[in-house]
């Protein structure tokens, strides 16, 4: 398949690419840091310094859109809320129209989100049927995936990954967990009751490739089919390491140090691939033990 790429050079990106181009696919991304990602994608990969150097997408069989500002990384400040969203919302609305251009157009668009579509839902069972919190994480979900659904046609399937916290070694989430946990000062944030979405960086890939190989569209819920709450997160966490984790973050203190995202920790969604699952994909890493265990090996 040839296929174009945004955002490959990102967590989910690189393991994708990686697990694609041994199937002998051709990818493209596109990626404004050319070096940088020259040294982490390899010579087999063609990358493009910004879209408008593409003016269809007949050349390409296949469109993945992983594209946007890492949500937790920064306040969440009304100019940095309105950048989450346009790092999102535009590249995608460029997508849309390069599909509108195209006279053979890719036959798959997978477009990403997040489960913080539903907006904070506490022990409530989410599946992507599930009515959604009107709060800034599912306003920002639901224009990304509007825009996205406008390739839709008779010969373009879009999907929409609804993701859950990626556990991957050497990035995402678990790098900034780590620290106090392998020096024996971690522990659950807040009351620890709130329910943790999680994927394994592995599951997250063959989920995608499963989404490419099969004829499948909408939006699919990209999470284990065994959410946990933070305390037993942590605990698995700690177990994993070898060190205690009973010293739980107060919420107060949670929210001094984050500010409104903060409830990007002491909300959650318990969440279930009910969509992934019924089309016949089987997740490898199913318990947040096992799961932990394998990647911090």
């Amino acid at each position: 398949m040839r296929i174009l790429i945004t955002g490959g050079t990102g967590l989910i990106g690189r393991r994708l690419i990686s697990r694609l181009l041994k199937i002998d696919a051709q990818i493209t991304v596109i990626t404004r840091s050319l070096g940088r990602a020259a040294q982490l994608l390899g010579p087999q990969v063609t990358l493009l310094p910004e879209l408008s150097m593409l003016v269809d997408l007949d050349d390409f069989d296949a469109v993945i859109n992983l594209a946007g500002e890492p949500i937790a990384d920064k306040r969440w400040t009304p100019q940095q809320k309105e950048h989450l969203c346009q790092s999102r919302w535009h590249i995608t609305e460029q997508l849309v129209a390069l599909f509108s251009a195209s006279k053979c157009p890719p036959g798959i668009f997978i477009s990403g989100s997040a489960v913080g579509y539903y907006g904070d839902q506490g022990a409530e069972i989410i599946t992507e049927e599930t009515v959604p919190h009107n709060e800034f994480t599912h306003r920002l979900c639901q224009q990304w995936e509007h825009i996205a659904m406008g390739a839709q046609t008779a010969m373009t399937r879009v999907c929409l990954l609804r993701t859950g916290v990626v556990l991957a070694a050497g990035g995402g989430a678990l790098r900034k967990m780590l620290p106090p946990f392998r020096i024996g000062l971690g522990g659950p944030l807040g009351n620890g009751h709130q329910y943790l979405a999680w994927i394994h960086i592995d599951d997250m890939v063959n989920g995608i490739i499963w989404l490419l190989d099969n004829p499948l569209h909408g939006a699919f819920n990209l999470v284990s089919p065994h959410p946990v709450p933070h305390a037993q997160f942590a605990q698995a966490l700690g177990k994993a390491l070898n060190r205690p984790a009973r010293l739980p973050v107060p919420a107060f203190i949670v929210k001094i140090l984050m500010g409104e995202s903060s409830v990007l920790v002491l909300g959650g969604q318990r969440a279930l691939p009910a969509r992934l699952e019924a089309s016949g994909f089987q997740f490898r890493w199913q318990g947040i033990e096992s799961a932990l265990e394998n990647i911090l090996s």
